[in-house]
């Protein structure tokens, strides 16, 4: 266990408790390890930390349209990778027709998260319908294949090299935020058995090290007639989420921590009540999170703490840069205008700093920086 300096003390003007009862006139700033999890401070400054006249250099936020991201792939090994590092992956798939091939993933665990659409997804576990909102674990190494109902969208966040993993909950207890009994395991039903040919030829796209190899076989290879064990796909839709709240306190997004990877966790944004004591912030507050990169993808719903951001954006925080509510979101720090929120967003916090590839470069907002001027 790292043994930081660790001696809370008082100087000034200052809040007794963070994200509440704010001197005067202040804007409050938190500064610390971890993420969320270390040691913190809190600054309490005269103006917005984000009220910047000129922003220059490579810490500029970024934020990336993939609504004009319009072609079309087969295979998700053909989707662009939009961001990168040696723990993650992040593409973005349209999928407009039946998948004509089987994939495996062997560089690590892949999650879908399904922005748009429908489908039925077939693996070595069995059969899933998939509809819009949900998540979909696939284990590494597992085979797999989509049919659509209907043009589909989806997120795709591979944990290169790793698991994923539920987040410990602490004195929250296993059951909080979502029981591990709401996800959904792959059915051997009577659609998986229909699928399945000893005479029908198919071919498994595989990938390894980033390179595709391509496995043909004279049969479909999704036959299995049954499984017993403790590792399936798993499926979880967003509007199963029961959000933590409080009503007289600002929970860090860490909070809403839905799965773990090996440098990297994927948290979820939903609906929730805004807080209701008088004092509390009800916006996110400023801060750097200078150990961590921030992406966080736009599902659906009115995004409360950003101006100008529609569904199907996707913005990038880079590690250290400060961040906090638009200006507009700012005026309603301390009075909200409705009862509740009405977001839904993915975030994906990478330890290490993450690569923008050149596809994401071909959809970005160059003028996002700016979108705090004013603050």
């Amino acid at each position: 266990m790292r043994r930081y300096f660790q001696f809370p003390k008082v100087e000034g003007e200052a809040s007794r408790q963070a994200h509440a009862d704010l001197p005067g006139g202040t804007y409050e700033r938190e500064i610390g390890k971890e993420g969320f999890f270390g040691p913190a401070s809190h600054l309490y400054h005269r103006h917005p930390p984000t009220g910047w006249t000129a922003f220059e250099g490579p810490l500029q936020p970024h934020a990336f349209d993939l609504t004009r991201a319009t072609a079309t792939h087969r295979s998700p090994w053909e989707s662009p990778v939009l961001l990168h590092n040696a723990a993650v992956q992040i593409r973005y798939w349209r999928l407009n027709d039946n998948m004509p091939m089987l994939m495996r993933n062997g560089d690590g665990d892949q999650l879908l998260f399904l922005h748009a659409g429908g489908g039925e997804f077939y693996c070595d576990f069995g059969h899933l319908s998939l509809t819009t909102g949900d998540y979909v674990v696939i284990p590494r190494g597992t085979m797999w294949r989509i049919e659509t109902n209907s043009p589909m969208e989806l997120l795709m966040v591979e944990a290169s090299n790793s698991s994923y993993t539920l987040p410990d909950k602490g004195l929250l207890g296993p059951h909080a935020i979502f029981d591990p009994a709401m996800l959904d395991t792959p059915r051997i039903n009577a659609r998986f058995s229909a699928q399945q040919s000893d005479t029908t030829p198919w071919q498994v796209e595989v990938k390894r090290r980033d390179a595709v190899s391509r496995i043909s076989y004279p049969f479909n290879p999704l036959d299995a007639v049954g499984w017993h064990g403790d590792l399936s796909v798993v499926r979880i839709n967003v509007r199963d989420i029961r959000p933590l709240m409080s009503h007289r306190y600002h929970l860090p997004p860490s909070a809403h921590t839905t799965f773990v990877a090996g440098r990297f966790v994927v948290c979820t944004f939903v609906p929730r009540p805004f807080e209701t004591d008088s004092g509390a912030l009800k916006v996110p507050f400023f801060h750097n999170n200078d150990d961590y990169d921030e992406v966080i993808f736009y599902h659906a719903g009115n995004f409360f703490s950003r101006d100008n951001i529609h569904p199907g954006m996707a913005t990038l925080h880079p590690a250290g840069f400060t961040h906090g509510p638009h200006p507009k979101a700012l005026g309603k720090a301390l009075k909200q205008d409705k009862l509740a929120t009405d977001e839904y967003a993915v975030m994906i916090d990478t330890r290490d700093p993450l690569e923008i590839g050149a596809p994401a470069r071909a959809l970005e907002w160059a003028g996002y920086v700016d979108s705090w001027k004013g603050g």
